[in-house]
């Protein structure tokens, strides 16, 4: 069978490998893979957060594709594609005993094909969301980095009026502009009176809303409307007559300086969109931290995912436990006390820190206390402080947000030092957030336990993967994981971890001794 071929070949191709990067999993994840393409059964596997960031698990699933005897897709960002073509897919053809064709590009070649075609998470979501002829059924595909995979799908789906649309809309219904020109000035003035956010971008509201509905109703005669304006009034009439069993979300984004606007929608329930999806073809999806549990029951019913195989990889706890502070006394992030308190503890924990080498990483949610930290750190630390930089001293410290971290920690050496200022909770500022939340709780569902602390878990994994590499030390200054009863999740959710209850330079001597032995 196609696992014991892919065992034994991989197994072979290890041991050959003088300083291959160590993964206890390897064989495993293979087989499973290997049986998931001879069955035609899906599977679900996390590969850990530190594997993930890593990347190492990557090997195992090429194997099983380059020997499986008939086609495959591989689903994965442009960024892991070139490491595949350039390292991982050379490597094993010159051990592994396949001569398959390895293609990249947004659809199938040929029905001749029987080869192994890369491409994006864009390109492949577009094909199977128009449900085009692009990708053929039934071919297995493996999806890699699921962990995005439903932001992947949110965009993709989102539909925008921009503001170039409005005068198209004029150009095709000039019996109309006054009207149109009028409901632009209006929403306009509507949308501008919403104060600041860090987004800059707002549900509509009820005002709006009617501003849109009157305008739709002077159109009503078109025939032939622009496709931006066919395709949101059609997904705001079903909203406002109360008709769509998934109601979309509706917002617009502002450019307060340019005076602009953009109007957007999309779904808020993605299970019964992909569900279809799901059904054309076996599909094997590998994340790191989806979930505490082997069968990510969360995340397989918000993407509609049923009957699969699951399997979830330990970690090596020896290898990857962080040391973890967390002050008991510190203010709760929501009180007036809390900004000056954890500037005071981040200045305290980088003059600690001073005499061991290596990166400091602070992360900080908030857009103002972001700036401000980098602001009060670099005068006192001069260039050594960079907001949202790659350019880094060997010393440097590094203020960034989550978004920021996430998309360049693979760049950057891992940090020994890396302080979080609170909890990742998705924020009620953005307009996305908000409206799946009024959902739930439309729903009554807990969107609280559903939703924004799954979702900060996941993200908390992933930024402190980095850290596990030396074993360095997290500060987590959100006393909510002391105070609140989902404090014992987040801890479980991070370990391995050894609690650190004290603050002094000799914390820090003992990291930089393991890390120089």
């Amino acid at each position: 069978m196609i696992e014991a071929e892919v065992h034994l070949s991989l197994h072979n191709f290890l041991r050959s490998q003088a300083g291959f990067p160590s993964w206890p999993h390897h064989l495993t994840m293979a087989r499973l893979v290997a049986r998931a393409l001879r069955l035609g059964r899906s599977a679900l596997i996390q590969v850990g957060a530190v594997c993930g960031y890593q990347g190492r698990y990557r090997t195992s699933f090429v194997a099983s594709a380059l020997m499986w005897h008939g086609p495959v897709i591989i689903v994965a960002p442009e960024v892991v594609q070139q490491r595949l073509l350039q390292v991982e897919i050379p490597r094993l053809q010159q051990w592994l005993p396949a001569n398959k064709p390895i293609r990249t590009g947004d659809a199938w070649p040929d029905r001749e094909f029987q080869g192994l075609l890369l491409t994006t998470p864009e390109a492949w979501l577009r094909g199977q969301l128009t449900q085009s002829d692009r990708f053929p059924h039934g071919i297995p595909t493996i999806i890699d980095g699921v962990d995005d995979l439903e932001d992947w799908v949110r965009h993709q789906l989102t539909q925008a009026i921009q503001p170039h649309d409005w005068d198209q809309l004029m150009l095709a219904c000039p019996n109309q502009a006054e009207a149109i020109r009028s409901a632009r000035v209006q929403l306009t003035h509507e949308l501008f009176q919403h104060p600041a956010n860090p987004y800059e971008c707002y549900l509509i509201s009820q005002p709006e809303a009617e501003i849109l509905n009157h305008l739709y109703s002077v159109l009503e005669s078109v025939q032939a409307l622009p496709s931006p304006w066919k395709q949101f009034r059609l997904q705001f009439q079903y909203i406002n007559k109360n008709l769509s069993p998934l109601p979309p979300l509706f917002w617009a984004t502002i450019a307060r300086r340019q005076g602009l606007f953009s109007l957007h929608y999309a779904p808020i329930e993605l299970a019964e969109i992909l569900s279809p999806i799901w059904q054309r073809q076996p599909v094997v999806l590998i994340g790191s931290a989806l979930e505490s549990e082997t069968e990510a029951p969360l995340f397989r019913q918000r993407l509609g995912l049923d009957d699969l195989t699951c399997l979830k990889f330990s970690s090596d706890s020896q290898a990857e436990a962080i040391q973890l502070y967390v002050p008991y006394k510190l203010p709760l992030p929501n009180t007036p006390e809390f900004q000056a308190a954890f500037i005071h503890k981040v200045r305290t924990l980088v003059c600690l820190s001073a005499t061991s080498p290596g990166l400091t990483v602070v992360l900080v949610g908030d857009v103002p206390l972001k700036s401000q930290v980098g602001a009060i750190l670099a005068s006192e630390f001069g260039s050594r402080v960079q907001v949202e930089k790659t350019c880094l001293d060997e010393n440097g410290i590094l203020v960034s947000g989550w978004e920021f971290w996430r998309e360049h920690q693979t760049v950057l050496p891992a940090p020994q030092l890396l302080i979080i200022a609170t909890l990742p909770l998705p924020s009620l500022e953005n307009p996305l957030v908000a409206g799946r939340v009024a959902h739930y709780k439309r729903s009554h569902q807990d969107w609280f336990r559903l939703f924004l602390l799954p979702a900060a878990l996941n993200e908390l994994q992933r930024a402190i993967a980095p850290v596990r590499e030396n074993q360095g030390i997290v500060a987590l200054l959100d006393s909510r994981v002391v105070n609140r009863s989902y404090g014992a999740q987040i801890l479980a959710a991070l370990s391995p971890l050894a609690r650190i209850n004290y603050l002094d330079p000799s914390l820090f001597s003992n990291t930089s001794e393991e890390n120089s032995a």
